[in-house]
């Protein structure tokens, strides 16, 4: 015969302490946030951030059969790419005046190496920068700057 096991109690919890209350209103607070950048060419686009940098492809976007879109995933990070409908002209301009700034626990140098190995220029070495931080750069087939800072 099986003998009935004595239920045990969950460890107390230790309690927390006490917050200062928020500013009012509160100050907006995010747990992530997304890019989302229009490019020409989207299949080079999704090539290039999967082969170069690493990113694994997301959610498809698809009109009328065709595919308008994607989300790129790296870690909890997501870059939406968007075909561009040329509505605005073909010579738009994109990435001027903009950069992305992502950070990383993983090792610059060998990412950077990883880009390199993979045929594209880095805009910046991996190097030190005036704040302290150890940091690359890139940027993408049209033209969106990326610095990569090691956490």
């Amino acid at each position: 015969m099986a003998t009935k096991k004595k239920a045990t109690r969950p460890a107390r919890k230790t309690a927390r302490p006490k917050r200062a209350p928020r500013q009012q209103p509160e100050s907006l607070r995010l747990r992530s946030i997304a890019a989302s950048f229009t490019v020409s060419d989207l299949q080079k686009s999704i090539a290039w951030y999967q082969d170069v940098l690493g990113f694994t492809p997301g959610e498809r976007w698809e009109t009328n059969g065709g595919l308008r879109g994607m989300q790129m995933k790296a870690g909890a990070c997501d870059i939406m790419l968007g075909q561009d409908d040329f509505a605005k002209g073909r010579d738009r301009k994109k990435g001027e005046g903009f950069r992305l700034w992502v950070s990383t626990a993983q090792d610059i140098s060998e990412l950077a190496g990883r880009v390199k190995a993979n045929g594209w220029t880095l805009d910046r070495e991996p190097s030190e920068t005036p704040w302290g931080d150890w940091a690359f750069a890139v940027t993408d087939p049209d033209g969106f700057r990326i610095t990569f800072i090691q956490e």
